[in-house]
């Protein structure tokens, strides 16, 4: 089966005073959107993890975890953890990852991505 990773801040360390939020935006909105995504991957015959990340210098250390416990054809990660996670994720990612994994980082409605080494 093919697995999924998302990468992103833990819904209760989110700062929801940051302008850049959209307003109104909540743990439980986030929560819910989270599980549409799983349920969405798991109706494609996908399976889907999620890493929640904190903004307390554990995050490297929770990502590596996550990525040396299975093997990961894509993994998503969250805007806000891009240039910070990216040591950790490049770093191990040809022991985590399949040889066609896929690094794909989101923003707002853009995606960018790029394939595993």
């Amino acid at each position: 089966m093919t697995r999924v990773l998302l990468v992103g801040y833990d819904p209760e360390a989110v700062d929801f005073s940051n302008p850049a939020l959209p307003p109104g935006m909540t743990v439980e909105k986030i929560r819910a959107g989270v599980a549409v995504a799983l349920k969405q991957m798991k109706e494609q015959g996908w399976e889907g993890d999620v890493c929640y990340i904190r903004p307390d210098g554990t995050a490297g250390q929770m990502v590596e975890r996550h990525l040396a416990s299975a093997n990961y054809a894509c993994i998503v990660v969250g805007s806000e953890q891009r240039g910070k996670l990216g040591t950790a994720v490049t770093g191990i990612k040809g022991q985590c990852c399949g040889p066609n994994a896929l690094i794909a980082v989101v923003w707002g409605s853009h995606h960018a991505s790029s394939p595993a080494p």
